[in-house]
């Protein structure tokens, strides 16, 4: 049975060509180990009785040889698809991020959108060891500054990478809450890293304050941010402790 073996770590390649040669071997076919080898990386390590009568066939290091040029090629082809897949999402993050709208006037843009294009910018940051979990609710589009807004996600999903050192878990939910002043959309983004410091948590969004070594930051970032949300008639929220930060920002719908 061909399967994919590219998701297989190196240790369970390993154990399924142990035990692959110790099949070929009971079968009496020779060379088993490096049979077994090849086979694995094929592909083929399990049921392989529909295999053997190829395998004794006179000619098998030929077709083996063959059959795993033709995997090399296909495996290869499917890099270039994701990869093409991948650059062309970059390419078209990228052109929405620099996008500006300099009209000055508001438009009807839907929060999610934003948010995934600020993710796929930091998509080789993420993959590394960065577990993003989504929770978006059906929230209508809102009357809003789009590009303003994605420098807010910018600033807090860097700052959420920057904090968990590249390894932990990003969560991004977006949801609707009416209060007595009005129907909000609250977009939360919440991490595991390392939280912020009582003490200095009532300087955060103080401007030129970081607590970033020199050269990582400026200290503008949420500062600029929140004067964003302000701009919205919105506000943010922040709470903190080792191992979970969240930042709630709330936009009038």
């Amino acid at each position: 049975m061909l399967q994919s073996a590219a998701q297989m770590t190196a240790r369970e390649k390993r154990q399924w060509k142990r035990s692959l040669a110790d099949q070929l071997t009971v079968h009496g076919i020779d060379n088993a180990r490096v049979v077994a080898d090849t086979l694995v990386d094929v592909g083929i390590y399990d049921q392989i009785d529909d295999f053997l009568p190829l395998l004794k066939d006179p000619h098998a290091d030929f077709i083996l040889q063959l059959a795993y040029n033709l995997a090399r090629l296909q495996g290869n082809s499917q890099n270039i698809v994701t990869a093409v897949e991948r650059a062309a999402k970059v390419v078209f993050a990228l052109k929405n991020y620099a996008r500006y709208d300099h009209s000055g006037q508001k438009m009807l843009a839907q929060l999610t959108d934003g948010l995934e294009t600020i993710l796929t910018l930091y998509y080789n940051q993420i993959k590394q060891g960065i577990e993003v979990i989504r929770h978006y609710d059906p929230v209508p589009p809102i009357l809003c500054y789009p590009d303003e807004l994605n420098q807010v996600w910018t600033n807090l999903i860097h700052n959420a990478i920057q904090a968990m050192n590249g390894r932990g878990r990003l969560e991004i939910a977006v949801r609707q809450s009416t209060l007595p002043e009005g129907a909000f959309a609250i977009v939360s983004i919440a991490d595991t890293g390392c939280g912020i410091p009582p003490d200095i948590m009532p300087r955060i969004f103080e401007p030129f304050f970081t607590t970033k070594p020199a050269g990582e930051g400026n200290g503008l970032g949420l500062d600029i941010s929140r004067e964003i949300i302000d701009r919205h008639g919105g506000h943010i929220d922040i709470e903190s402790q080792p191992g979970h930060t969240q930042f709630q920002v709330w936009l009038p719908m």
